[in-house]
């Protein structure tokens, strides 16, 4: 048994056969349960999840993150005793040690939803690019800065079960961290940030965030915030 068996971590993987069992098991050590999202990849990532100990679900094709997380979150829910979700990336980039402290946010303040922010303290290992365009985004958006996040796209979210259950993500694509922050204000949900590291690695900044995603994100910021 351990102190974490109501929580569940939402793994999307698209293409990470290189790191997602090593990431998995590690993850595994404090939080047995996660479910990964194989998001039609065309390496060997099945069967490294296999390996890991995670539960796996499919999809047949690839469908784009934000579909992967709404699977994984429609699984997770369903789960004897779950009550704590966590939306963690399959890269390496986030830390258990943030989760832990997220989890026992929830549980001891009156907070649904914890959102991680990168930017606290000396923000200068953040790739330039992932600076301008994610401070661009809040700039651009209304409600983000009404809702005093700072960083909304940071993929790292943990909530309880009120919000795993009203969640329903139709962006399938790198735009659904809006949407997320579009249900969380309709919803009227309790939101707060937790300070957190990214680790950014020569495997993971090769996996992450293009400039051409990152004019996708501010593009869709800018309509968004447009149509308010």
């Amino acid at each position: 048994m351990s102190e974490y068996d109501d929580v569940w971590l939402i793994v999307p993987v698209y293409n990470e056969a290189q790191v997602i069992c090593d990431v998995v098991q590690k993850a595994r050590l404090t939080f047995p349960n996660i479910v990964c999202v194989d998001d039609g990849s065309r390496d060997a990532s099945v069967s490294e999840i296999r390996k890991s100990g995670a539960h796996l679900v499919r999809h047949p094709v690839n469908l784009g993150q934000g579909a992967s997380l709404q699977t994984g979150i429609e699984y997770a829910r369903t789960q004897p005793g779950a009550r704590f979700f966590v939306t963690f990336d399959a890269d390496g980039q986030h830390q258990v040690e943030d989760v832990v402290r997220m989890i026992d946010r929830l549980r001891e303040e009156p907070i649904d939803i914890l959102v991680g922010t990168r930017f606290h303290g000396d923000t200068s290992h953040i790739p330039w690019i992932k600076r301008v365009v994610l401070k661009t985004v809040v700039a651009l958006s209304p409600r983000t800065r009404r809702m005093k996040l700072t960083d909304a796209h940071n993929g790292l979210r943990a909530f309880n079960k009120t919000v795993a259950e009203g969640l329903d993500i139709t962006i399938n694509g790198m735009g659904h961290a809006s949407e997320i922050m579009a249900i969380i204000d309709h919803k009227g949900w309790r939101v707060a940030e937790e300070k957190v590291t990214i680790i950014y690695t020569e495997y993971s900044m090769a996996k992450g965030q293009s400039l051409i995603n990152g004019v996708n994100i501010l593009f869709d910021s800018a309509l968004r915030s447009s149509r308010r």
